[in-house]
């Protein structure tokens, strides 16, 4: 059973484990620890008397790696899945191991659709993002951001990457206004086509 208070699979003996690995067990011996004058084996002084902990009651399920038989006894809900962020998310702990590059690239992949969810949900809501107030550019202009970023007092850590800022906060904001036109003159096109009556 998961998360019990005993070890699943007892070690391997220490003369086997200092064949395989070396320098195992250069600590066996307490004197040779540096901890020693104060290391105090004491199992009953940490509170830990349990043999399996009370669980937190499960709502609705959780997703966790498929190393492990199920969620820990304590987890947190403030952040339900949803949307298809939440459907790529599943899909990750699912199908792919945490050892596996797929499980990380498809969690960064739902970080980068559930910001795009984000963004069309406060646009349907009418409140979409100001991106003059947001991105800084007030700020920038108002207290010296150029002057700051050149010549001998130039002390900023995000000086490096200044060149594609631009591209990267106006990127999205042209994509979708493109997407917008091209919407906007497919719609027109499909009205102006009217069906002909068959006489």
């Amino acid at each position: 059973m998961a998360y019990t208070a005993h070890r699943p699979h007892p070690n391997p003996p220490a003369e086997e484990l200092r064949a395989r690995i070396p320098g195992w067990g250069v600590d066996l011996d307490p004197a040779d620890r540096p901890s020693t004058p104060m290391l105090r084996f004491d199992p009953e002084a940490s509170g830990a008397h349990w043999e399996l902990p009370d669980r937190q009651p499960e709502e609705r399920p959780r997703e966790h790696s498929i190393e492990h038989a199920g969620v820990t006894p304590v987890f947190g809900t403030a952040q339900p899945l949803h949307g298809v962020s939440g459907a790529i998310r599943r899909y990750s702990y699912e199908r792919f191991s945490e050892a596996r590059a797929a499980h990380w690239l498809l969690l960064i992949a739902a970080d980068r659709v559930e910001f795009a969810e984000s963004r069309v949900t406060a646009l349907l809501q009418g409140r979409p993002d100001n991106p003059i107030s947001e991105t800084g550019i007030r700020a920038e202009l108002k207290y010296g951001g150029i002057r700051s970023r050149t010549g001998r007092n130039a002390r900023r850590v995000d000086t490096a990457h200044t060149w594609i800022d631009p591209f990267l906060v106006a990127a999205p904001w042209l994509g979708g206004a493109a997407l917008a036109l091209a919407g906007r003159s497919v719609l027109r096109r499909t009205t102006r086509r009217r069906p002909q009556r068959a006489s």
